[in-house]
């Protein structure tokens, strides 16, 4: 299960990209560099099949939470939707990775490669592990799971 704390712990995370690039390798480096254990990096692999892995570990509670990643980052968000227990969300900024969090429970952080540069990169992912599931939305958040 997700908890929310810091981008600084120790939590297994699932990444994935459909290419690697410059914006990949630092989301690797900074989970990396965070303390966490990234358990399953697929480099250069077709999109659905990143997503879909990499929601599959998730769902399955090998990894804590996901990040994936492709061109514009919406194949491979959808992709990983499709795995029940996934609720991934396609994030170009830190509010958008916060609100995520806070108000959908997300699990999967999905981003843009064309998009995001490696700084913005990693204030998505700050954001992201550091939200934790607003307890007045757990009604709604029910209906996603």
């Amino acid at each position: 299960m997700f908890q929310a704390g810091s981008l600084q712990g120790m939590a297994k995370v699932a990444f994935g990209t459909d290419e690697k690039t410059v914006v990949s390798q630092s989301v690797v480096d900074c989970l990396s560099a965070a303390g966490h254990d990234v358990i399953l990096q697929l480099e250069d692999e077709p999109w659905p099949d990143v997503g879909s892995r990499v929601g599959e570990a998730v769902a399955n509670e090998e990894a804590d939470w996901g990040v994936v990643c492709c061109w514009t980052g919406t194949g491979v968000s959808m992709s990983a939707n499709k795995v029940p227990g996934v609720r991934a969300a396609l994030c170009g900024d830190a509010e958008t990775a916060k609100g995520a969090r806070r108000w959908n429970d997300a699990n999967v952080l999905a981003m843009s490669l064309r998009l995001t540069s490696p700084e913005v990169a990693k204030e998505i992912l700050e954001a992201f592990a550091a939200t934790a599931p607003d307890g007045s939305e757990s009604d709604n958040i029910a209906k996603l799971k």
